[in-house]
């Protein structure tokens, strides 16, 4: 018997048992008569949607893009309710935030995207919306995402105003040519002022007052105007059905039954199941055996067209098959690939090893999904003494570093050791026979262990940033210091109105990557906001500063410092390692030191036992051969004793504290 014939049995017995309550609860697909059953099924089925009903000029791709905690998610949910694409519940909060890192910190990490239904004066419009991260180590998640699009939605707080990523983020889709549509958010606010914050806007982006749209998405006030200005600002992609299959893969995941899931966005042609492919990376030829919408779920229709974005699954096995960047062609009918995607440059790297090493085939096909998922991740294989075969890995920033690290624990249950994290340096060699053995006169150092000796080289190179910070005024005492004991130079100085200044300052990367941000955060009771961007490399005093535990350096504590904060750091390390690492049966001595001259030193003392406890008088020299054989046998476990350090002591000993 059908599975409906089944269920409409079992309710015809519930309303004759109780014919009171039986209405109650009758679900409506059975009180919808006969057939009902299997017709939502198949209406939900492997081809549910017939997106040929939206033509390209019905369809409109766009990002919502702003400063970190601005309300970007919580307009997406809002857009998701009007559209009736989620139900109307109190429980909608970060729908599109899927993973578990995000919810935890309450950040969009992720770009994910999702497919509304709108009718606007008559006509059914198909919008394709992008939510992206906020945070500057994700800068790369939102420029991958505006390559889909033809316009996006710049969210401003109403209380806080611009700041330093609403800057970065608009600058990155003015020249990307898009159209821009501000909006005002949180106005419910009680200390809330959009005049202010449009005035900001017209004198930071040259945009009229009267295109500013207030409105507050908590309470989804004034939020169906955002959706009518998309409609009538934002162009229709620029692609013809007609051409031939050109679709950009812009972001891929890996499901452990189906293979890689690619993300697309379509500017040529059409793609259904069935349709031969093929990838102009990998020049492999794959079969489709789905294509679909993200609503924002998965939702298999029967072809995507032209100018649309959803998904697509081709029995790709391999999480090197579907490259980010990556166009996709018919068979038999090649074209010119697209652009791409300029490759993320990393900012800071960090050794990665597997805390047990039985642990490393499993954590390298872990890193190699995770790394599908976040193609801004640089690997290189690495090895330790200490700790084994690793990768050297390249981030974006410390919290980026942080995330990837926590979404290994809680996707793929790896535990693993994450080394101090360093900076890219560079080295212009001036030994012929190193020169000889690199093949290039000037290297780059992912790996303090691979710096070279400053008697062979003629000059050492640091990466450096260019800085925004945006301030409340009357914090630009604190800052201007804190700059410059960072060794920032002061470049521009920019008031935006007669209460925020916006600075831009040159620093070394080395000085910010770490804890700039925690330090700025507390000078400024959490009011001043911080984005960079490359600015290339300069010349800079740097030396190797080696941290030994009982005489035995410890590579993986091993760090490059300039000159003039050697003394410093090393004691600022050797203090916060006295801290971090437990105490022992025997002394340990921590130094740190440049080549063989030892610059600070601090002693942890050892756990000592009263062995004269049970000497009630007698003779002093009893106590003195207890005390003797004592010391004799500390200094003999301090010979062959391991120190054990803890496997987050790593970023614990390099976060320096606000008064450092």
């Amino acid at each position: 018997m059908a599975l409906a014939g089944r269920t409409a049995m079992w309710w015809a017995r519930l309303r004759s048992a109780c014919p009171a309550a039986a209405p109650l609860c009758i679900p409506p697909w059975l009180s919808a008569g006969p057939g009902a059953c299997e017709r939502l099924y198949s209406s939900r089925g492997k081809e549910g949607s017939d997106m040929s009903m939206y033509p390209v000029e019905s369809i409109r791709n766009f990002s919502i893009i702003a400063h970190v905690d601005h309300g970007k998610s919580t307009l997406a949910d809002r857009l998701l309710e009007i559209t009736g694409t989620i139900a109307k519940t109190d429980r909608n909060k970060q729908v599109l935030d899927k993973l578990q890192v995000e919810r935890e910190r309450g950040i969009t990490v992720k770009a994910q995207s999702a497919s509304l239904f709108y009718s606007h004066e008559g006509v059914n419009y198909l919008l394709n919306l992008i939510d992206t991260p906020g945070h500057v180590d994700f800068s790369y998640e939102v420029s991958r995402s505006l390559s889909a699009c033809q316009g996006v939605i710049l969210v401003v707080d109403a209380n806080e105003g611009i700041q330093a990523q609403t800057v970065a983020n608009f600058y990155l889709a003015f020249e990307a040519q898009l159209a821009i549509i501000p909006v005002i958010n949180k106005i419910d606010l009680k200390n809330a002022d959009p005049e202010r914050v449009e005035k900001q806007i017209e004198k930071l982006f040259d945009i009229p007052i009267d295109e500013c749209v207030r409105i507050s998405a908590k309470q989804g006030t004034n939020v169906e105007k955002v959706l009518q200005k998309v409609i009538e600002k934002i162009p229709p992609p620029p692609c013809n059905t007609a051409d031939p299959l050109k679709a950009l893969v812009f972001d891929s995941t890996f499901d452990h039954y189906r293979g890689v899931i690619a993300n697309i966005a379509l500017f040529g042609g059409e793609i259904q199941k069935g349709h031969k492919i093929v990838s102009a990376h990998t020049k492999k030829r794959y079969e489709v055996n789905e294509v679909g919408i993200l609503t924002p779920n998965e939702q298999p229709t029967h072809k995507l067209y032209a100018g649309q974005v959803g998904y697509l699954i081709a029995g790709m096995k391999e999480v090197t098959e579907a490259q980010i960047g990556d166009t996709l062609f018919l068979y038999k009918q090649p074209v010119e690939p697209l652009p791409g995607f300029k490759s993320a440059k990393p900012m800071v790297f960090a050794g990665m090893y597997p805390a047990d090493q039985t642990e490393y085939n499993n954590l390298k096909s872990a890193l190699e999904r995770l790394t599908l998922n976040d193609s801004s991740v640089t690997v290189h294989r690495d090895s330790s003494l200490a700790l084994g075969a690793g990768w050297r890995l390249g981030f974006l920033g410390l919290l980026h570093m942080e995330v990837f690290n926590q979404r290994l624990e809680q996707e793929y249950n790896m535990s693993v050791i994450l080394t101090a994290p360093t900076v890219p340096y560079k080295a212009i060699l001036s030994s012929a026979k190193l020169i000889k053995e690199y093949g290039k006169a000037e290297i780059t150092i992912i790996n303090p262990a691979q710096f070279p000796d400053k008697l062979s080289v003629s000059e050492y190179l640091e990466p450096t940033v260019l800085g925004t910070i945006v301030t409340p005024h009357e914090y630009i005492g604190k800052i201007i210091a804190l700059c410059q004991d960072r060794r920032a130079v002061q470049k521009d100085m920019l008031y935006i109105d007669e209460h925020r200044v916006m600075l831009k300052y040159l620093f070394p990367l080395n000085e910010i990557v770490v804890d700039f941000y925690d330090a700025l955060k507390s000078l400024s009771s959490g009011y001043a906001s911080f984005d960079y961007e490359d600015a290339g490399y300069q010349a800079a005093d740097l030396i190797k500063m080696d941290i030994l535990l009982n005489g035995n350096p410890v590579e993986e504590l091993a760090t490059i410092v300039h000159n003039d904060k050697a003394y410093a750091t090393g004691k600022f390390l050797c203090e916060r390692l006295k801290d971090a690492i437990p105490r022992q049966l025997f002394e340990i001595a921590i130094q740190a030191a440049i080549g063989k001259k030892i610059i600070a030193r601090e002693t942890l003392k050892a756990y000592r036992k009263n062995v004269v406890a049970k000497c009630y008088g007698g003779d002093i020299t009893r106590r003195m051969k207890l005390l003797k054989r004592q010391a004799e046998g500390k200094k003999l476990m301090r010979k062959i004793g391991n120190v054990e350090v803890p496997r987050d002591a790593f970023i614990r000993v390099l976060k320096r504290q606000t008064d450092k």
